[in-house]
């Protein structure tokens, strides 16, 4: 295990310092709308235009990695990660900032597919949940991480946007200065998403709620903090807590769910994730409203992870990849709706009405669980449970990497190149 992690530690180091620049950019963006006094609503059309390039880097990053390889790949996206970040301050228009955010999502999916594939040739059957629980600790610490950072710099002037750009650009170095190998990239076929609605329907439901409400976390989160008057030091507490909280029930909720399955769960989740919401809405004393926070994150970020094992548990080993395709376009079609309905949530509401959305769609996926329970029976079909970062976009490749079996000719080309 250490000798694998010794590997790829070049490449967590990256990934680490782009999941910083990126936390900082989504918060400072967030706080920066309101600086430029930008309703709302409109914010929720900015904050979509991430989560639809993240879908169309889903369906076509991969193109890219393909054609030129992982790290050549890897240091075109951050380049360009970087020269947005720059041309934020300089071009202020809610139009001109849909366009760059869009292009930062699907820079941001090309380079997720790079490290989730080339953790996936690293790793063996033995270590790899191993090696993804590094990767789910890079995962939050890094995004919770860049919160803090909005404290050393004024929103309102071009500084923080200079500093993201700096380390969007230091993410190039470790990659790039690696003596690993890269892996070959692997082609895969897509599943009709109609299909995998049929085999799983509350996994596809789920993770299209995960999809709705998480984007907007990240998104108008910044904006419901700005606008219920925390300083910018709490905005930063409050933004870090409601991330790195995500990190912490992954595992007993994973396990748990192994015990008693994953509908149960789906039913009870989303009923605290609703309760916490709904006491977000109605708290005012910056103590409760954190608390409120690190436990509206802890169990919202499990959902993903649990509708993702809902659906893997409906499908056979050879369906995998495909199934992965799938919930990355469904988790990114929610993605990309979800701030703009929250931001008109907000605009009618004031920045209460987030989290009333977010209890809602929360609701919502409960009583759907409840429904299909009730007619399907709840049959006991369960295969061991993968946690899943829910706060990114997921790609073909991690559902790959989380599962014990691999295709035969991953297998016989790692033979090969060690052979070689």
């Amino acid at each position: 295990m250490y000798r694998t992690l010794g590997t790829v530690f070049s490449l967590l180091l990256s990934y680490g310092i782009l999941l910083l620049a990126n936390g900082l950019f989504s918060t400072l963006l967030g706080v920066r709308t309101q600086v430029e006094g930008f309703g709302t609503d409109l914010v929720g059309f900015i904050v979509a235009s991430y989560f639809l390039g993240l879908l169309f880097g889903g369906m076509f990053a991969g193109r890219v990695v393909t054609r030129v390889g992982h790290i050549r790949s890897f240091a075109a996206f951050a380049s360009l990660m970087s020269i947005s970040a720059l041309l934020h301050p300089l071009w202020i228009s809610a139009g001109g900032w849909m366009l760059l955010r869009m292009m930062s999502g699907f820079c941001m999916a090309g380079m997720i597919m790079v490290t989730e594939s080339w953790l996936n040739e690293s790793a063996s059957n033995h270590n790899r949940g191993q090696l993804l629980s590094f990767y789910m600790i890079t995962n939050y610490l890094a995004a919770g991480s860049g919160q803090f950072l909005l404290s050393v710099g004024d929103p309102s002037e071009y500084h923080l946007f200079s500093l993201a750009s700096v380390l969007f650009s230091l993410a190039l170095l470790p990659v790039l200065l690696t003596r690993a190998r890269a892996p070959v990239p692997i082609k895969s076929k897509r599943m009709p998403l109609i299909e995998i609605y049929r085999l799983a329907p509350l996994g596809v439901i789920g993770v299209f709620c995960s999809g709705l409400v998480n984007s907007s976390v990240h998104g108008l989160g910044p904006v419901f903090a700005t606008n219920i008057g925390l300083s910018k030091t709490s905005l930063s507490l409050f933004m870090a807590t409601l991330i790195t909280s995500g990190l912490f029930l992954q595992w007993p909720i994973g396990r748990l769910s192994d015990r008693i399955g994953r509908g149960p769960l789906l039913v009870i989740v989303p009923v605290v994730v609703a309760i916490a919401a709904a006491s977000l809405v109605l708290v005012t004393e910056f103590v409760f409203v954190l608390v409120g926070a690190a436990v509206f994150g802890a169990f919202v970020f499990t959902v993903y992870s649990l509708s993702a094992a809902t659906a893997n548990d409906m499908i056979g080993s050879d369906q995998r990849v495909q199934l992965a395709g799938a919930l990355l376009i469904t988790y990114g079609a929610g993605a990309s709706i979800g701030p703009i309905v929250a931001g008109q949530f907000m605009g009618l509401l004031g920045p209460q009405g987030l989290f009333f959305y977010f209890a809602l769609v929360s609701l919502f996926l409960s009583m759907f669980a409840i429904l299909k329970r009730r007619r399907d029976g709840s049959p006991d079909k369960r295969k061991p449970f993968v946690v899943v970062p829910s706060t990114q976009a997921t790609s073909n490749q991690l559902y790959l990497s989380a599962h014990d079996e691999r295709p035969e000719k991953v297998g016989t080309s790692d033979k090969d190149k060690s052979g070689s």
